[in-house]
């Protein structure tokens, strides 16, 4: 049985270490392929190397978010490889290019069902479009297999928890023993806030002044590794921010890792760290005006500020835990149930 796995930018690199793993475990032959979506050194490369991950298989090096040209590539190396199926994780412009290029093989999706309600994110699309192509839907909650049912989707959907879980158990106390990433930045524990501000939305002139002027009234320090494109936005509109911000390189997992864990609160836009920001246990304020993650929302975890400067600096200075937690998303097994259910469905290869 052979898979060919897609994979494009640093989240998907941390989330296929542990899925890789169990999918080995269950003897199913994985190919991975590498799309160059995220080519930065500090958004790629550092990944394999901190996390001793496998390099991938195929390295396409594209070094492009545009789906048609993600899509050729890919299509020429499923020709090439002839896999059983096509593995693709969550809702970037490489998970839906995985899709389109699997050419008649079954798809299996990893984060399945995923909904923010906001049509105009293009993620929304991907993911809408990727689980009405995917023959094995793996969501993380029974919220989001309800999403797929009412959508009508025809695949298997089968509730497995989140990868994510598997990654933040696995790696998590690595960062908290292997970065010094306080020490040289200065810091001190619970004493600053971490922000992330990525999404093509909020690097729009206009969107990224305000969510800056509103980060720049936190009474606490704010550490932001500027993505590339974010940077560049910030450099070439001249758009201006307090002394309280400090813009750093993007950081390797087990840096930010640590920055995270540590932190007073965490201001960002991206899905994944209001996860890891609840398995943490630090308040999260979530610079959009919708979230895949209502659950961190309905507990008091997460506060929805858009881009309102006045709510995302009131939204900091309020940001606390609940006292209750409930565990969400998963319990840290995902990736064995995702090998067991594919282990289980793909058909032999012809002899």
């Amino acid at each position: 049985m052979r898979l060919l796995t897609v994979v494009g930018n640093r989240p998907q690199f941390v989330k296929s270490a542990p899925l890789s793993e169990a999918l080995r475990e269950a003897g199913i032959e994985e190919t991975v392929v590498h799309t160059g979506q995220h080519w930065d050194p500090g958004l790629s490369a550092v990944f394999f190397e901190e996390l001793e991950l496998a390099e991938p298989a195929v390295a396409l090096d594209l070094r492009t978010s545009d789906v048609h040209r993600i899509e050729a590539a890919i299509r020429r190396t499923v020709d090439a490889h002839a896999p059983d199926a096509i593995l693709v994780y969550g809702d970037t412009n490489s998970t839906v290019a995985g899709a389109r290029a699997a050419g008649g093989r079954p798809i299996a999706h990893v984060e399945a069902g995923l909904r923010s309600g906001d049509l105009e994110m293009p993620e929304e699309h991907n993911r809408i479009e990727v689980d009405a192509l995917s023959m094995w839907l793996f969501p993380p909650d029974e919220r989001s297999a309800e999403t797929l049912r009412a959508e009508g989707v025809t695949g298997e959907i089968h509730v497995v928890g989140d990868v994510m879980a598997d990654a933040a158990a696995r790696f998590g106390p690595l960062a908290r023993d292997r970065s010094t990433i306080l020490g040289r930045l200065g810091l001190e524990s619970g004493h600053y806030v971490l922000a992330t501000v990525h999404r093509e939305a909020n690097v729009r002139p206009e969107r990224l002044r305000r969510i800056m002027g509103g980060l720049g009234r936190s009474a606490l320090p704010v550490v932001l590794p500027a993505h590339p494109r974010t940077k560049g936005v910030v450099i070439e509109e001249k758009i201006p921010f307090a002394p309280g911000i400090r813009l750093i390189e993007p950081l390797g997992y087990l840096d930010f890792a640590a920055l995270a864990s540590q932190a007073a609160a965490i201001a960002t836009d991206s899905g994944g760290l209001q996860k890891e920001a609840y398995w943490f246990g630090v308040p999260c304020v979530t610079m959009r005006p919708s979230t895949e993650w209502v659950d961190t929302v309905e507990v008091g975890a997460n506060t929805l500020v858009d881009d309102d400067p006045d709510r995302i600096a009131a939204a900091l200075a309020d940001a606390r835990m609940p006292a209750h937690r409930p565990p969400l998303y998963g319990d840290g097994h995902a990736s064995r149930r995702i090998a067991a259910v594919l282990g289980a469905r793909m058909p032999p290869r012809a002899s």
